[in-house]
């Protein structure tokens, strides 16, 4: 595919998603929506050779959310009562999106520059590993224009930082800053802007170099979100009868024995 709105690119074992439309800040077009769709398919299938993604954006903000003058979920088809229907372009390209964040066989690092707005916050909140630069900030944007929160936002914030925080970032549609997500526990990391991008990568090489098992503790993780405790222990027996057949943990246990630094192959 040819990027328009994107730029993919891989080094080290090591994917990355560059949202770059810097002149709207990385605005959530369709158009940019289906083609980061498109790259997580690419290296999920592995015609882009890499065990750990980091996605970013191009100048100054990670992600300022839908583009009202060119076709986000506000510019919408109309429905059958002649009203806009402003749910129909997530069903058709964000949801799938945001499906294909979850359901990805590698770390996701998310390195949050600048404004992460709307879906462009939900966006930023889909990573594994979530680093932020002093001058990111989070937004709940949509009250703002008399919409709810998309992008699966009402799912995710209630779980990260509890149900009082999700409901004033909704509800309020107040900035936070990087430093506050930090504290809330929103974000894993808060550095230098300038550090952003080298902390970002250096998890990210970390974990591509970690075992295929990172691959299903992720899984596990988003399971556990919805599933009771007897679900969650068989999901835990399936992926360690998975893990425990592959030439990491062989790998694993004889650096272990051996008093070494284990290579893993993430096979």
């Amino acid at each position: 595919m040819d990027y328009q709105k994107i730029r993919l690119t891989a080094e080290d074992g090591v994917a990355t998603i560059t949202l770059a439309d810097p002149t709207t800040l990385n605005a959530a077009s369709m158009d940019l929506a289906r083609e980061i769709t498109h790259a997580l398919g690419a290296i999920a299938h592995g015609k882009i050779v890499a065990r750990a993604l980091i996605i970013t954006g191009e100048g100054r903000g990670f992600c300022s959310g839908a583009n009202l003058s060119g076709g986000g979920p506000a510019a919408r088809e109309l429905d059958v009562d002649g009203k806009p229907d402003a749910g129909s372009a997530l069903e058709t390209v964000y949801n799938p999106m945001m499906t294909a964040l979850r359901d990805f066989p590698y770390p996701i690092v998310t390195a949050v520059n600048g404004a992460a707005a709307g879906v462009g916050c939900s966006l930023a909140l889909m990573g594994d590993m979530i680093v932020a630069g002093e001058s990111g900030y989070f937004l709940q944007a949509f009250r703002r224009i008399g919409l709810v929160p998309d992008g699966g936002s009402t799912y995710l914030l209630p779980r990260l930082v509890g149900k009082a925080r999700a409901m004033e970032m909704m509800l309020l549609g107040d900035r936070i800053s990087a430093a506050k997500a930090f504290e809330w526990g929103l974000v894993n990391r808060c550095v230098p802007d300038g550090e952003l991008i080298a902390t970002a990568t250096t998890i990210a090489r970390e974990l591509a170099n970690g075992p295929v098992a990172l691959g299903a503790i992720r899984k596990l993780v988003w399971e556990s979100l919805d599933a009771d405790w007897n679900g969650q222990l068989h999901a835990e027996r399936k992926a360690q009868k998975f893990a425990g057949k592959t030439e990491d943990f062989i790998e694993g246990v004889s650096a272990f024995l051996q008093k070494r630094a284990a290579a893993f192959k993430g096979r």
